[in-house]
């Protein structure tokens, strides 16, 4: 029997790892004489399709397609596969060098056709593995739980191919957990419910959508879904308007308003948090209260107010429930005129208006997906810093982020509002008048210390004053592009839209 450990490993190897040996053996040896079954195959089969960790992309573009917890665990699994691996098979083989069983240890049909050459220990199949299933697991915890299986047969199918050994296997499984958990430092869990907000408010039953307007917006998130059956089963007797490509919504809003000469009581909406957001401006300047059904590629605002669906939105017309929630509002001045636009989520100056039009213009040729990846990539390289004014006091800056409502975490990444009537907003942005700030800041989201970091910023204010200092800028909100600037005064407005939402739980 060939000894598992080479005799290039260091005699000073603790005790208990060397006694390993003997009980991998013995468990390799039991596995083997395991009785020849259809299970062999499909354990075959099911260790090389983990290979690069190929079934866990796969798996992940599946739960991807779900939106909320689902979708979130992918992402999160994904994360933690990369950094499984990263520590599996760059760090610990080279250092703990090990032989693989060999190959006459196990029957000659498990046998992999093509065997791994690396070093044995630990295995990043089960790393893989573990990693992924745990990470869904602390997001969505019955999809881990039904994962399980597969992330185990994954493990178990490399000794029983004999390419592992079981401790190669244990010590796989145990990087990938702690890869799992990792991922928490970067990105923190939270609780899969809606927003506080102590504001109830007035809101009238709303029977089938009678007296409501509601626009449906068949190009929000994915273009082969179009809300509209969604919007006649929930209000069967609203008026729907649909968007005009050479119109603007607001106008095409308070244009149907004005006719209806006072019969509309609500506004409803189906589409993303651009369309949400125009609506939801026309609902506060008309003091109408809003519903909507989320039918966008991520919906934000929506998962913050608590309505994950068609079912939630109808519920709450038709029992009458609503809440006061507040909103961010921005003037914004420059080449001789003012304007004033609401924002939902986020508003921004810098580099992200400039991503969203190229994003636009890529879109035209590419998935949207990757339109914003590309985007995103061309955007860093060219980015030109902002000379501002900000509250009086001249600063250099790269970006400039303001969210209606203080948002959660606290460093990179801004995903989430625990509550919705703050009555602030969440100031951050990042200094460029600092040597190698943008090289401290990536630094700084690596090591999670953004909150310690001196270029990168995060304040609670109630308004703010941006003033430009080298021309006009495009200002972008609830990711859509607005209007050219030199002067930006930016509001909370407490309790100014009034939302459909059932009473919390």
């Amino acid at each position: 029997m060939p000894d598992p450990v080479p005799n290039s490993l260091p005699n000073s190897l603790p005790r208990t790892l060397r006694q390993v040996g003997a009980r991998d053996r013995a468990l390799v040896a039991r596995s083997a004489s395991l009785p020849a079954s259809p299970a062999d195959a499909l354990l075959r089969t099911l260790s090389r399709s983990a290979n690069k960790g190929r079934l866990w992309w796969t798996v992940a573009a599946a739960l991807a397609t779900r939106k909320g917890a689902p979708r979130r665990g992918a992402l999160r699994g994904l994360a933690a596969v990369a950094g499984a691996s990263v520590a599996a098979n760059l760090i610990a083989k080279p250092l703990f060098p090990r032989r693989r069983p060999a190959a006459e240890l196990v029957p000659e049909p498990r046998r992999l056709v093509k065997r791994p050459t690396s070093s044995s220990f630990p295995s990043g199949h089960a790393a893989s593995a573990a990693a992924f299933v745990t990470s869904v697991a602390m997001e969505a915890p019955s999809l881990g739980l039904a994962l399980a299986p597969a992330g185990a047969a994954v493990s178990y199918s490399r000794m029983h191919t004999g390419v592992h050994w079981p401790s190669d296997i244990g010590a796989g499984m145990l990087i990938g957990v702690a890869a799992a958990l990792a991922t928490r430092h970067w990105w923190p869990l939270h609780p899969d419910t809606p927003a506080r907000t102590a504001h109830r408010a007035h809101a009238p039953v709303m029977r089938d959508g009678e007296d409501m307007l509601a626009v449906v917006n068949p190009g929000s998130g994915d273009a082969a879904n179009d809300p509209t059956d969604q919007v006649r089963y929930a209000w069967p007797k609203a008026t729907l308007l649909y968007p005009d490509p050479g119109s603007d919504i607001r106008t095409q809003l308070e244009t149907e308003i004005r006719r209806a000469d006072g019969r509309v009581r609500a506004l409803g909406v189906a589409g993303g948090d651009g369309t949400v957001a125009a609506v939801a401006s026309v609902a506060a300047d008309y003091d109408l209260p809003l519903a909507l059904i989320p039918a966008g590629t991520l919906n934000h605002f929506a998962r913050d107010v608590g309505v994950r669906a068609m079912r939630d939105a109808d519920a709450a017309t038709e029992a009458g429930s609503a809440v006061g929630i507040d909103l961010g509002e921005v003037e914004v001045s420059g080449a001789g005129a003012t304007s004033r636009r609401w924002f939902v989520n986020t508003a921004s100056l810098g580099g992200y208006p400039e991503m969203v039009r190229l994003r636009e213009k890529i879109q035209q040729r590419h998935p949207k997906w990757p339109a914003a990846v590309i985007a995103l990539i061309r955007t860093l390289r060219r980015a030109r810093p902002l000379r501002v004014q900000l509250e009086g006091k001249p600063m250099t800056l790269w970006m400039i982020f303001v969210g209606n409502g203080t948002y959660a975490p606290r460093g990179f990444g801004p995903s989430r509002r625990p509550a919705l009537d703050t009555g602030l907003l969440d100031v951050r942005f990042l200094r460029a008048d600092l040597p190698y700030s943008r090289a401290r800041f990536v630094l700084a989201v690596l090591t999670n210390t953004l909150t310690t970091s001196h270029v990168y910023r995060q304040v609670d204010l109630p308004s703010l004053d941006v003033e430009l200092l080298d021309g006009n800028r495009r200002l972008a909100t609830d990711g859509e592009v607005g209007p050219l600037g030199r002067r930006f005064r930016f509001h909370s407005r407490p309790s100014a839209l009034t939302i459909y939402r059932l009473p919390d739980r």
